[in-house]
């Protein structure tokens, strides 16, 4: 089967007080029928910088490919890394220039900067949105904002957005039969990119009662 139209996700991102968290369940589908458990839907595009991806898994391969490439040639040629509202930008308009074939994604770009914390949304022809708070993407969005809206407080700390994104993707995976098989969550701060041990999301989805 061609994994090129894997479909059905859930993506999280939060700004926090000194960061961003990301986050993202496993499973991608082709209708009704699981075609992966162990699907990727968050890349790093730069030391600290990611994008989350919903939609068709090619196209957003080839748009992560792209924008690392960009971001490599960025930082040797500037000798500074990228904004991320520069990588947004030039994402941006990627996609609006290809909106006559466009790529199928819903994508999130989150990172910090000399600018500190910050997240985008962007649509398939290139539609950009900056989000101060708290975002969700893909087939189980709506469930994931019940959780997001009644709990996210401004500036709360990572931790706190870290457990705040695992409950709500457990209730997600609850309720979403597109989204499920594990949850991946990585935090960037100015000291890096990092990704959540499967063990420590484990302890958090014991303590998680709904």
């Amino acid at each position: 089967m061609d994994n090129m139209q894997y479909k059905g996700t859930t993506t999280i991102g939060l700004v926090c007080d000194k960061g961003v968290v990301l986050a993202a369940e496993k499973r991608a589908t082709m209708g009704h029928f699981i075609a992966s458990k162990d699907a990727t839907k968050i890349y790093q595009i730069d030391d600290t910088i990611a994008m989350t991806t919903a939609g068709s898994v090619g196209d957003a391969q080839r748009l992560v490919k792209w924008m690392q490439v960009e971001a490599k040639l960025y930082k040797m040629r500037r000798e500074e890394p990228m904004t991320v509202k520069g990588v947004v930008s030039l994402l941006a308009n990627i996609l609006n220039s290809s909106r006559y074939y466009p790529f199928f994604v819903q994508l999130l770009v989150g990172g910090v900067d000399k600018n500190g914390p910050s997240i985008y949304s962007l649509d398939a022809i290139g539609g950009v949105i900056e989000e101060k708070k708290a975002v969700a993407t893909g087939s189980g969005s709506p469930i994931a904002y019940g959780i997001l809206e009644d709990r996210y407080v401004e500036k709360m700390p990572i931790e706190d957005g870290i457990k705040l994104v695992v409950r709500a993707l457990h209730n997600v995976m609850k309720r979403d039969s597109a989204s499920g098989d594990g949850i991946r969550v990585i935090t960037i701060t100015a000291e890096g990119y990092k990704e959540l041990e499967e063990n420590e999301i484990k302890k958090l989805l014991e303590t998680i009662k709904s």
